[in-house]
């Protein structure tokens, strides 16, 4: 063997590094176009990969060295000429590396990275290093089909890890198997495994089952199912059930007359059983995702006298801490965009509560058929991590498992995306009450309103109804109650709720205001559009918004505003209802304001304007026209019929002050005088200056119901009717138009030419302004300081319900849009505060940077418990929070958390865990903050 290394090693010592290079990439490109599902890829470490890559590049232009590998790969100091790679050495891949020479049983770490720690090398260019080089271990992976059509290829790096529990005899091993592989192997597999070969045993009968969580899921007898369809997890137990094939019953340990081979037949032994090499060649899990983590198995290989008690208890060991060890200083590792995870899971592991629950035997209160819950499994998966992290040692923790699980039952946590970490820890506390619910039958319950009872009693009700669904630890520590008060705004109904919360969601806004940009238009001409920007309450109505509007654009008595919201240079809806939520208008809407007449019974022209799409002739009338700019309102009065020529002269009027000189151009309408003889003076006195009053009301009046032509620039303008068919209005100026009864506005689409544009200043139009933009957070928006205080007040003020959200008034027997009062009335053990950095918009996200004053000490929340029946003071202290960092789509999360019993804060970011001061604790960053209640004097004299 080692003549046939020399021999291939002396052959390669006559190939240049340049002709090595063009060999491999030769091979590499012929490989790259034949590959296909099921061929074998080969694991190699970066580092000796980038010392071949440099060795093989050292003669090629522009080639940098790293002066990390001068001293170790060059032939000597001062000489130009890289050393030629040694042996392929894949130990820092492995776990064992003292196991590397049988190429076998072999696992890699589980925190690999393609491209940082390994590449991967089809068969063919492998084959041919390792002629020229030798070394290893060898770590073959097979390409398999994945994504939802499974037509994409992907190396399976990380195979399933699996522990076979074999009943009665209870012995157990771990395999790798591919997830394509069938059930039949996987069958076949365990009978080798444990001796229970058909042919020495034909009387057994064999049955293997998904034992996820300890529990018998599903028998996998559907031999031609891969594991994949069966969905069979990384890490999860797989039971091989041995039966008599007589009774169907399991067989005893008195009774069973198989016989296990080598150390199997010691009771309580666990053998790391891999696959063969040629067993390997399936092994594999995306490269990309790289769906694995050490079986915690394999640590109890490394302590047997771990496993015999283990196997004594269907729950595994229960994690105990040594007196004096550093404990709860354990990291996670971060598996790819999982820091919000990380955060989340670190600041429960560390609540008291929970670390004291779930270090002893909680089993017996997991759920195993609440249908909300999971059947234990989250329940199961948490604690199992929870005991890792406050075991003796700061060794980091990879959290595959429990990221497996997690998404498992929420897909939309799978993958490798990055994700709220506080919607991660709405979900696990959800799920870990459901999982832990006491009550294993929810009784049906009717909620009664208050209906003028007392809201003492009421509350009680309440609660002791959502008891009586409801018990679990996490209700225990974390549930408070608050009373939500809805108002009808037509009846005056007031109805009283009390309802259970989790944590609090609290909005960072400094003040109850927000600022809002209307653009006011005049209809009669007197002026020009101009932006107006006013404040106004933030849960306020569109009443609001008109009163500060008409205060700022000083509208006359004998006017009104008219908002509008507008899209796609179309009038999207009219606001007119005062009670409508100033909430519903988002930051980026675009809102117009228009000064009409108080007229009864109006109906609304809508000026549509559009301008030729380039490419267009002028000789196009109808067609090539692309709607643009701002949408005009015009009121117009309920009549059934319109004279054409009012319409134009109403137009013209409105249109007057972009006129760009100062004296309007006068054309005749075509086949029609000039309107000088026996019309009205008022209708001319708007060429340029501004209209009176009085000019106005005339106009308003007699115009509408004139039948005399007037003089009028010939923009086009073209009446939409019923059918969407247009009508020329120059071409019945004096003609009488019938409107449609049912319409309460008509369209008229005005073109605008070159020839018009030129004349009028039609910027005015085109740049409507956002209601709000945002523009760069100043110094000091990111650094006054915002009381958390002020964010409780802003969270319990009164409010209007959205129009999503409207509530049914029984007395009504309508939807209404409510206020909503919120008040605190009880108030949990742990209280959790979510500070609402992240808003949305239809097409931005945007973060808050706001810096938020948080007691660390004292917070002090008596003054805002409704509730007077327990006149204790509501004293809290933070213990632990979670920190984003960054922005919107690069963010970063930490935790920050307080050792209690060493009255000592420390910084939990990812794997590293290291102590911070409490004056580091506050920063603009914090996300979501955990308080504990703390003990009075009042309170333990009440006890």
């Amino acid at each position: 063997m080692a003549a046939v290394s020399m021999r291939s090693r002396s052959r390669s010592m006559e190939l240049s590094p340049e002709e090595e290079r063009i060999l491999i990439r030769d091979i590499a490109l012929a490989a790259e176009a034949n590959s296909k599902e099921g061929d074998i890829f080969y694991l190699l470490t970066q580092r000796w990969w980038q010392h071949w890559i440099d060795y093989v590049n050292q003669d090629q232009p522009n080639n940098p060295n790293d002066a990390s590998f001068v001293s170790e790969h060059y032939d000597s100091a001062g000489s130009s000429t890289l050393k030629r790679p040694a042996g392929i050495d894949n130990s820092d891949l492995i776990y064992d590396a003292a196991s590397a020479d049988t190429n076998s049983g072999i696992d890699i770490h589980d925190t690999l990275l393609e491209g940082r720690d390994y590449v991967l090398l089809p068969q063919e260019v492998w084959n041919q290093l390792h002629t020229w080089y030798g070394g290893g271990p060898t770590l073959p992976r097979k390409v398999i089909s994945s994504g939802l059509s499974q037509t994409e290829m992907a190396v399976e790096v990380y195979p399933l890890r699996l522990q076979l529990l074999v009943m009665p005899k209870g012995d157990r091993s771990i395999i790798r198997i591919s997830k394509k592989e069938t059930i039949a192997e996987l069958h076949r597999r365990a009978c080798d495994i444990f001796d229970l070969s058909m042919e020495q045993f034909p009387h057994l009968k064999v049955c293997i089952w998904d034992y996820y969580g300890r529990r018998k899921h599903a028998l996998m007898n559907d031999m031609d199912k891969t594991l994949d369809d069966a969905n069979i997890q990384m890490d999860q137990d797989i039971l091989v059930e041995v039966l008599n094939p007589v009774n169907g019953t399991t067989l005893g340990r008195s009774t069973s007359s198989v016989r296990y081979n080598g150390s199997l037949e010691k009771e309580g032994a666990s053998v790391l059983v891999e696959p063969s090499k040629s067993s390997l060649s399936i092994a594999g899990g995306l490269s990309a995702t790289k769906g694995a983590s050490r079986s915690y198995s394999v640590e109890l290989i490394q302590s047997q006298g771990l496993i015999a008690r283990e196997l004594d208890t269907p729950y595994g060991t229960i994690g105990v801490s040594t007196r004096g060890s550093s404990c709860g200083l354990t990291g996670l590792q971060n598996l790819g965009n999982t820091c919000f995870m990380n955060s989340a899971i670190q600041c429960l592991v560390h609540t008291p509560e929970f670390a004291r629950y779930f270090r002893e035997d909680y089993h017996q209160e997991i759920n195993w058929q609440n249908p909300l819950g999971m059947v234990g499994e989250l329940a199961l998966a948490f604690g199992e991590l929870l005991r890792k992290l406050w075991a003796p040692g700061r060794t980091p923790v990879a959290p595959r498992p429990f990221k497996t699980k997690l998404a498992r039952f929420a897909p939309q946590f799978s993958g490798y995306n990055q994700h709220d970490s506080q919607e991660l820890l709405a979900f696990l506390l959800d799920g870990l009450h459901e999982d832990l619910n006491r009550v294993k039958h929810k009784p049906y319950i009717k909620s009664r309103d208050a209906d003028g009872r007392p809201d003492e009693d009421v509350a009680d009700e309440y609660w002791a109804n959502h008891i009586a669904r409801n018990d679990s630890i996490i209700v225990d520590v974390c549930q408070g109650q608050y009373k939500s008060t809805l108002v009808c705004p037509i009846c005056n109904k007031v109805s009283v709720t009390f309802d259970p919360f989790m944590y609090l969601s609290l909005p960072l806004q400094s003040t109850t205001t927000r600022t809002m940009t209307v653009t006011v238009f005049t209809c009669d001409g007197s002026a020009l559009p101009s932006a107006c920007t006013v404040t106004v309450p933030k849960q306020g109505r569109c009443r609001d918004l008109i009163q500060m509007l008409s205060n700022a654009s000083s509208v006359k008595h004998t006017e009104k505003l008219l908002l509008v919201e507008i899209q796609h240079h179309m009038v999207q809806r009219f606001l007119e209802d005062p009670l409508i939520s100033l909430s519903t208008i988002k930051d980026d809407d675009h809102l117009a304001a228009f000064k009409v007449p108080k007229l009864a019974n109006t109906k609304y022209l809508q000026l549509i304007h559009r301008r030729r799409e380039q490419g267009n002739s002028d000789s196009q009338i109808t067609s090539g026209w692309k709607p643009y700019g701002t949408p005009l309102v015009l009121p117009i009065s309920c009549d059934d019929e319109i004279i054409g020529g009012n319409i134009l002269m109403m137009v013209h009027k409105m249109l007057s002050p972009m006129l760009r000189t100062k004296s309007l151009e006068r054309t005749k309408i075509s086949g029609v005088m000039s309107a000088t003889e026996g019309s009205d003076p008022s209708v001319d006195l708007c060429s340029g200056e501004a209209c009176t009053d009085s000019v106005v009301s005339n106009s308003a009046n007699k115009d509408i119901t004139s039948s005399k032509p007037v003089s009028s620039l010939e923009l086009p303008l073209q009446l939409v009717g019923e059918n969407n068919t247009c009508t020329d209005l120059w071409v019945g100026v004096e003609k009488a138009i019938r409107l449609a009864s049912s319409s309460t506005s008509i369209l008229i689409y005005v073109d605008w030419s070159q020839k018009f544009l030129e004349k009028y200043d039609t910027h005015y139009l085109e740049n409507l302004p956002e209601v709000f933009k945002y523009g760069p957070v100043t110094k000091k928006a990111r650094t006054e300081p915002l009381s958390l205080y002020t964010c409780l007040e802003a969270f319990l003020r009164e409010e209007p319900l959205v129009p999503e959200d409207m509530w049914y008034c029984p007395q009504c027997k309508e939807r209404r849009q409510a206020s909503k009062k919120l008040d605190l009335w009880r108030l949990p053990e742990v209280l959790v505060i979510h500070l609402k950095r992240f808003s949305y918009s239809r097409s931005m996200k945007h973060k808050l940077e706001t810096f938020v004053d948080f007691p660390i000490h004292d917070f002090d929340l008596t003054n805002y418990v409704a509730s007077k029946k327990n006149a204790r003071r509501q004293l809290y202290e933070l213990y632990a929070l979670t920190n984003h960092i960054g922005g919107m789509g690069s963010g970063h999360y930490t935790a920050h958390i307080k050792l209690l019993d060493e009255n000592r804060w420390y910084s939990f970011d990812d794997s590293c865990v290291s102590p911070i001061n409490e004056e580091e604790v506050k920063s603009g960053a914090a996300y979501v903050l955990f308080y504990r209640r703390v003990a009075t004097e009042d309170a333990d004299a009440s006890c």
